[in-house]
This record gives C-alpha cells, structure tokens and sequence, in this order.
C-alpha cells in the first residue's frame, strides 16, 4: 500500500530553461534545465511501469524516434517507449513535429538521416496549451523551443536520434531506420468525457492518461488498485495525508486515498498502466460515495501490468 508525495529529479540538457516556473522554483546557477522526473518517495521500492516527467525547453530538441517493445527487448531492455505529452504552456508560434509529410523506403530515410534532409521531412504543427499528443512507439517526433510539457511514458530510455541541430552528439542511424514508422503520423483521437469529473486523454496498451476537474470543496475518493500517478495542473486537495499544490504529483499504488479540494477546486492529469479506463477509480463522497456512477461511463478492464526495474539504458534519455 502506497500513497506518497513523488520526489523529483533534476535533469540539466542543452535545450533546456533557466527558469521553470509556474511549475517548479528550482534553479541550478548556469544550468539549464531540461526536465524534472517524478519519483516515488520510496527509494527501496520496486520502480514504476510508468516515468512522469515535466519538459522545459528554451531550443528544439533532436528529431528522434522510439523502440517498440519487441526491438526494445532485442536489444536486453524491458520495453519500449510509448508516450504521450500533455502541453503545460506554450509561448505563441510554439511547434512540435509528429510523422513525416510523406511515406520514405527504408532507403530514402537512411539517406535523409545522412545528409541531414530529414529536418525538411518532419510535419511540424503548432501546439496550445491543454493540447494533448500521443506518440506511440516508432513514431519520428521532435519537440519544438518555448514549451513545458508534462509527459507520461514507458518507463524506458530507449531513444535514436536522427538529426541534432549540429549539437556534435551521436545518430543512430541503423536503430532509427529499424523501427521508425517513416510516413505520416497516425490520427490523434479526441478527449472523451468518462464522467463530469473524468475526460480520457489516451488510451493506449501501455497506459491510460486522463484528467479529473473537481469542484471547490469536495470530498471524494481514489481507489488505486494499481500504480497511479496524480499531477496537479491547478488548485490543491489535501490527498490522503498530504496536502498537494500545482506542479506537484503523488503515487498512489494498491490504497483508496481521499482527497479534498481546496477553495478553487482541482485540476489534475492521471495515469496508470492499463490499456482501458477503470470504471471504479473515482467516487464522490458527498453524494453518499455512489459507485455506480462510474460504471456507467467506463468499461473496466481485468488486465494487470507486471512492474519492472529501470533497464540499465544502451543510449542517452531525450535527447
């Protein structure tokens, strides 16, 4: 049973920001920061399926690609690395790249990843705050300067880089083209109300994200039977024991936490490794706790996933 405050871990990149807030106070003199993993407070405990993590850029980042799970565990890993972001903030003109604007052979893409032509083939977009983007693995990505994103994975470092802005850091060519999908990027589906608190997100094999709107001062209940992770986009609730505040997450495994909002309400992305919504997650104590409420709007699922050890990773994390 488990219902901590998530630690954080600071982790400095070259297209990172000096100044993270709204989300974090932290400063490293002269350093840049380029993400803030979560980390369950319990330091002895087995680790996650899932890595939640906060991204600031102040540059774009390499366009790169992920291993699915079968290439992933060819190469000794655990899994792959699907994702998804969910944009904290964007400054105007904002972009990130998903998928190519055409369809390349194999071939052609080896050959763009040489000569560095790859960067007039990524589809880049414009990108908005509360936006959500699901990347599943194999897809050719990059994120853009003047974002914060709070991203939700695999937990995998399992990244090949196909170009890098001339930063003199390795490719990985022959990964890259083994397991890119090197054509346009699949339709991205539409949130969908699970409830009048519950929006899903995503939905995928390897997880689901959601978010939850929660009225000024209400008491409700959160029945993690499995790994849960909890970010507070807006407002603060005092969730079991603690009290939570935005830009902070909590992990909750195998416990039923309450959580009380605060005068301005709450906000908060969720996730947990299954590939379906779970019906009976959340219940509404000031309505006599009635779970069936739930059940009317999300079709539970008997799938478990089996937590890993982090993989001792073979390349550099985002890069």
């Amino acid at each position: 049973m488990a219902i901590e405050h998530a630690g954080v871990r600071v982790v400095d990149k070259p297209w990172g920001s000096f100044d993270l807030r709204p989300w974090s106070d932290i400063r490293l003199d002269g350093i840049a920061i380029g993400e803030l993993w979560f980390e369950r407070g319990d330091t002895e405990a087995p680790d996650p399926a899932l890595l939640l993590k906060l991204l600031f850029t102040s540059k774009p980042l390499s366009i790169q690609v992920h291993p699915g799970d079968r290439y992933a565990r060819s190469m000794g890993l655990a899994n792959g690395k699907t994702e998804a972001w969910y944009v904290l903030g964007a400054v105007p003109g904002a972009k990130v790249a998903i998928g190519l604007k055409q369809r390349l052979t194999p071939p052609q893409l080896r050959a763009s990843i040489e000569d560095g032509s790859i960067s007039n083939l990524v589809q880049w977009r414009s990108v908005f705050k509360d936006e959500v983007i699901f990347i599943p693995a194999g897809t050719i990505h990059a994120i853009g300067a003047g974002l914060a994103i709070a991203e939700i994975q695999q937990r995998s470092d399992a990244t090949f880089r196909l170009f890098d802005y001339g930063r003199a850091r390795d490719l990985h060519l022959d990964g890259a083209v083994a397991v890119a999908n090197a054509g346009p990027a699949e339709r991205q589906s539409h949130p969908r109300r699970l409830s009048d608190q519950r929006t899903l997100l995503v939905a995928s094999p390897h997880f689901v994200l959601e978010r939850i709107d929660l009225p000024p001062q209400s008491s409700w209940e959160l029945d993690a039977e499995i790994e849960t992770w909890v970010f507070l986009l807006e407002g603060h609730a005092r969730v079991g024991p603690m009290n939570a505040f935005a830009g902070e997450a909590i992990f909750l495994e195998a416990d039923c936490a309450s959580v009380k909002t605060g005068r301005d309400g709450l906000k908060a992305l969720l996730a947990y490794p299954r590939p379906e919504p779970i019906a009976d997650l959340l219940h509404d104590l000031d309505d006599g706790g009635d779970r069936t409420a739930a059940r009317r709007h999300a079709q539970p699922s008997p799938h478990r996933v089996a937590k890993t050890r982090t993989p001792t990773p073979s390349m550099e994390t985002r890069a």
